[in-house]
């Protein structure tokens, strides 16, 4: 019966780790230990032993060079692979920018939003007290560089449904004690860092639609849970980092929400308290660009006591009525 090759990985990988020197090292235990407790130097002939170590070696160093020629083309593929889909989205996201510059948001041109635009901000330099509290205050922008509230948010008094979550990082991910995840809208980068080099062989990852398993060969799984939602396995990569890192990017499929958590057994994150940089706005698709510069537009115009798009546009809608049957009253109407 053949022995498996791996039934003492985890044996040789915890003396390897003990090594300091490395292979050269290991190696000088090993045959130290053949001398002290084996007849290997002094049972055959000294020819026997070198050919018998030579073989040996010959017949793994194949193994290895197929190996890495195998590893290296599944590398090269990944990253072609990558490259592509990176240009793709660059020309659909270039080609959405073009037909979103070509029309506006909720009925403005652009050069009326810049103009409106440079109102707004005339508007709100000479107006310090316009965000004053009453406890109905904005909320928060989920993206984009809006003009942040005076209202201190560490002050502010918690959702009950948020008691217990965890801020987000800079990344709008988590930094926890084996692993570090960020986020877009689009994806999800994970670092796995590991205490000692490994190669690429010595990592176990499993993509699935919801579960994801990370590891290393003959020890316990550094992650083995289902995600917070599905991934596409086809668009997910891993690459190793300075032999002590392993990154991981994860492709949404839902590319409208924010991930509370990466795996089911994460303590949650705070998704209200998510502030993408402004840049990464010019990463978002189309559709979702423009509802976000909506969002972005009229978060301002609270801010600065001002209609937002849907309001202005009743009231030009209105305007127009009234400018439609002049006969009319219009004198004791409220309009909200």
């Amino acid at each position: 019966m053949a022995r498996d090759p791996e039934q003492f990985d985890g044996i040789l990988m915890a003396m390897a780790q003990q090594h300091e020197g490395g292979v050269q090292e290991l190696l000088e235990t090993i045959f130290s230990f053949l001398a002290r407790k084996t007849d290997f130097y002094t049972g055959a002939t000294v020819a026997t032993a070198r050919k018998m170590v030579l073989d040996k070696f010959e017949k793994f160093q194949s193994d290895a060079v197929e190996a890495e020629k195998k590893k290296k083309k599944d590398l090269e593929e990944a990253e072609k692979k990558r490259k592509a889909r990176a240009e793709k989205e660059r020309q659909q996201l270039e080609k959405e920018s073009q037909k979103a510059e070509a029309s506006s948001i909720e009925e403005l041109t652009e050069e009326e939003a810049d103009k409106l635009q440079k109102e707004l901000d005339a508007k709100a330099a000479g107006n310090k007290t316009a965000e004053k509290g009453d406890g109905d205050g904005p909320s928060k922008v989920v993206a984009g560089n809006s003009t942040p509230s005076t209202k201190d948010e560490d002050n502010e008094e918690e959702d009950e449904n948020d008691k217990g979550k965890l801020k987000p990082n800079a990344g709008n991910g988590c930094d926890l004690p084996n692993y570090r995840w960020t986020q877009t809208l689009q994806e999800i980068e994970l670092r796995v860092p590991i205490k000692f080099p490994i190669k690429s062989g010595d990592v176990v990852i499993e993509f699935k639609k919801r579960h994801l398993k990370v590891g290393l060969k003959n020890q316990p799984p550094i992650i083995d849970a289902e995600t917070y939602n599905e991934v596409k396995v086809e668009e997910s990569t891993w690459v190793l980092e300075d032999r002590k890192v392993i990154f991981i990017t994860l492709e949404k499929v839902n590319k409208m929400e924010w991930w509370t958590r990466l795996v089911t057994t994460d303590t949650e994150i705070n998704t209200k308290k998510v502030n993408p940089e402004p840049s990464k706005l010019s990463d978002l698709d189309g559709e979702t660009r423009s509802m976000v510069e909506k969002m972005m537009y009229d978060q301002r115009q609270k801010e600065m006591g001002l209609p937002t798009s849907e309001e202005q546009k009743k009231q030009d809608m209105m305007q127009q009525f009234m400018k439609s049957h002049p006969e009319m009253d219009f004198s004791k109407c409220k309009f909200s």
